[in-house]
């Protein structure tokens, strides 16, 4: 392990040491999370829009940094704050224990459902707080060249703990459907544990914190400062309008895509565990590669391979409806088409994690990444609002064809918008 610390110095070392140990523990909570959504319809037999919501609440939760982005810059004890938002946000997660161990125990409008959507919103609320964090304390403690190479390393030993956590953990749910009442107690403890980890870094706020507004000018401020940050930086203006429509197009697919594994494609969470976990495979693998070269490239050029990517795995997953070609591997239904799917839907992994968390990080100073990952994720809780459940509504009115071929044009239009932008600027 020593060569992952060549070249770094004693504070950096310090952080990624720590910043490791946090991505591994969230590995495991996000191999656990990777299954979330098919549990809730497959087990506990969860409505499409009950679906929609539990996805929607991920994202939407960052509407918030509308009021958490001054209140953030007040707060001088920020680890003390960082342990309390882990507590009782993971905390609630212990609830699960109770659930029922059957489907016999369980109803359409099972009230289980709304305490298991509950759970999550409270889970998802700690988002808001500690995303923009994360980008804050390692763009204080990392040097600008290593900023992206220890990012992707860090990501990348994430991805293998969620890969062989999503696949064991698919396995126990074939056993037993109810097996998560008993994983979700331990995934409360570690939630808190990782942040716990994350709150030791070390990181010193400019100057003093004077509290001079009330929260009301606090707010009006903060909107008026993305308003501000988008009017004045067009570079960061495109690459956000971009993200809008790319954003929509991935949300309004996404939880269409869990309902067409379980109703068109009839998988196993053995089989879902396996598609999820080959991509994550592929991803592991280019993160390295990715995480230098967007330390060395435009966000915009950048976003034109990540967003193709995802226009590729969307077409050939919706082209499965008509070439459902498959054999079966020890319980595994392998899919013809969903090869390239599994492909492409790997070089997507390995490009976002690193473009939506630390892209807009690239429009600004060093001092104001927390300021543009906030704007950027605050946008990512507005297009939330609407995307997932109309996603679920077009399923449902039009079929799976339909909605994935609007989330393909909508990716294009991201695209070609990017493309536009990044020549306006290599013109000037």
């Amino acid at each position: 392990m020593k060569f992952l610390y060549a070249g770094l110095c004693c504070e950096e070392r310090r952080t990624f040491r720590l910043h490791l140990s946090y991505s591994i523990i969230e590995g495991f909570i996000l191999g656990v999370l990777a299954l979330n959504e098919f549990v809730f319809i497959k087990s506990l037999q969860g409505s499409n829009y009950q679906l929609g919501v539990l996805f929607q609440f991920s994202m939407l939760v960052f509407l918030l940094l509308l009021f958490v982005n001054e209140f953030l810059k007040r707060i001088r004890k920020r680890r003390v704050f960082l342990r309390w938002v882990g507590i009782l946000t993971r905390l609630p997660l212990m609830l699960l224990f109770f659930f029922p161990r059957s489907s016999e125990a369980l109803t359409e409008n099972s009230f289980y459902h709304l305490i298991f959507l509950t759970v999550f919103l409270v889970y998802y609320l700690a988002a808001p707080v500690v995303n923009p964090t994360i980008n804050l304390l390692l763009r204080a403690n990392y040097q600008p060249q290593n900023f992206g190479k220890l990012y992707s390393i860090a990501t990348s030993v994430n991805k293998i703990v969620l890969m062989v956590v999503t696949f064991l953990y698919g396995l126990l749910l074939d056993f037993n459907n109810f097996i998560f009442v008993y994983i979700f107690p331990i995934v409360s403890v570690m939630g808190m544990a990782s942040i716990f980890l994350l709150s030791k870094i070390n990181y010193t706020p400019p100057g003093s914190i004077l509290i001079k507004e009330t929260v009301k000018k606090s707010i009006l401020r903060s909107v008026s400062n993305m308003i501000e940050l988008l009017r004045n930086n067009r570079p960061y203006l495109h690459f956000e309008v971009s993200f809008m429509l790319y954003g929509m197009a991935f949300m309004l697919s996404t939880p269409v895509i869990t309902i067409f594994f379980y109703n068109a494609l009839d998988l196993n969470y053995s089989s879902v565990a396996f598609y999820r976990n080959a991509y994550n495979i592929l991803a592991i693998f280019i993160l390295p590669f990715f995480g230098k070269m967007i330390g060395k490239t435009d966000p915009r050029k950048f976003g034109v391979i990540t967003f193709s990517s995802l226009v590729l795995f969307l077409f050939f997953l919706m082209i499965t409806l008509y070439f459902p070609y498959h054999f079966e591997f020890y319980g595994i239904k392998l899919y013809i088409t969903l090869i390239p799917y599994v492909v492409f839907h790997g070089v997507f992994a390995g490009t976002m994690v690193l473009l939506w968390n630390i892209g807009s990080a690239y429009f600004g100073k060093v001092d104001e990444a927390d300021i543009y990952q906030s704007t950027h994720l605050f946008l990512t809780g507005v297009r939330a609002l609407f995307a997932p459940l109309f996603g679920i509504y077009l399923y449902e009115l039009l079929g799976f064809s339909i909605t994935f071929l609007l989330a393909i044009l909508l990716t294009l239009s991201g695209i070609s918008l990017l493309i536009w932008s990044y020549k306006i600027k290599k013109r000037r």
